[in-house]
């Protein structure tokens, strides 16, 4: 049985607990819970800020530790499956459930009950968090500070529209690996839209493909995934498309037979239309 080494936290002799009688280790290990403490934070291949970014971790994620390498753990994280290196100074000890998400594509935590305070961040949209308190428009933020209430929304509540979720993303730069609201690649696009709608999502491309059910590109409609190899983007209807990609360097809406032309030349026609 082949395991996909993005989603399987196994490396160097050393695996996770739950691969025993799966995988063969030197040694398995049982998992540290953590969770991200910075607004954002890479996954990357290899313990070196040089290295690539595979994926991104957005504050209040959970992140299995295995392994610690320096300034640097090793592990899995928790929402997606992704497994890689992060820095050990963007995590910090598993707090609280969350209680909320943002809902907002973006927000920043002030240091006080005032807008005035200190700001950190900015976080972006589904980034977990837990409210300790409410003093007027403002919920104070375990582990950030006080940010607008109105920009959270409790833990089981969705939106319905992820076409509309991702149209909000427009103008974000493209950033490989990247799932927050100031850098997002295609599948990232995705992800975020879906999650913030309530739905489970894989990290890219290949993996999303398999969501859904397949649909002729005749019935191609508003909130349908239409992919290439390596890319997928959103439909919006009337023949359009939203995603994050690499020609506009930016989350850009456009007609899809132009990003058909467009990426034919490249060598790519699509390879699968999907109703999620």
């Amino acid at each position: 049985m082949k395991h996909d080494p993005r989603i399987t936290p196994w490396r160097d002799g050393i695996a996770a607990r739950s691969l025993e009688g799966v995988l063969e280790a030197e040694v398995y290990l049982d998992p540290k819970a953590m969770s991200c403490g910075a607004a954002a934070a890479a996954i990357r291949s290899a313990p070196d800020a040089n290295g690539e970014q595979m994926d991104q971790m957005l504050f209040g994620e959970r992140f299995e530790v295995l392994e610690e390498e320096g300034a640097w753990l090793f592990g899995q994280a928790a929402r997606d499956g992704y497994v890689g290196f992060v820095e050990a100074a963007a995590m910090q000890p598993a707090g609280p459930l969350p209680t909320h998400r943002v809902a907002a594509i973006r927000t920043y935590a002030f240091a006080e009950a005032s807008i005035k305070s200190r700001a950190r961040g900015p976080y972006s949209i589904n980034s977990l968090v837990a409210v300790e308190a409410v003093e007027g428009h403002l919920a104070k933020v375990t582990g950030a500070g006080w940010m607008t209430a109105a920009h959270l929304a409790p833990i089981g509540t969705s939106e319905d529209d992820w076409a509309a979720v991702a149209e909000r993303f427009l103008g974000a730069p493209y950033l490989w690996g990247g799932r927050e609201s100031l850098g997002v690649d295609c599948s990232g696009l995705v992800q975020q839209a879906l999650f913030a709608c309530g739905r489970a999502c894989p990290r890219d491309a290949d993996q999303q493909e398999v969501l859904g059910t397949a649909i002729e590109a005749a019935d191609f409609g508003r909130g349908d995934l239409v992919f290439w190899k390596g890319h997928v983007a959103i439909g919006l209807g009337d023949g359009r498309i939203v995603h994050a990609n690499g020609h506009h360097m930016a989350t850009a809406i456009e007609p899809l037979s132009e990003a058909i032309e467009r990426i034919a030349a490249s060598g790519s026609k699509p390879t699968a239309y999907r109703r999620v």
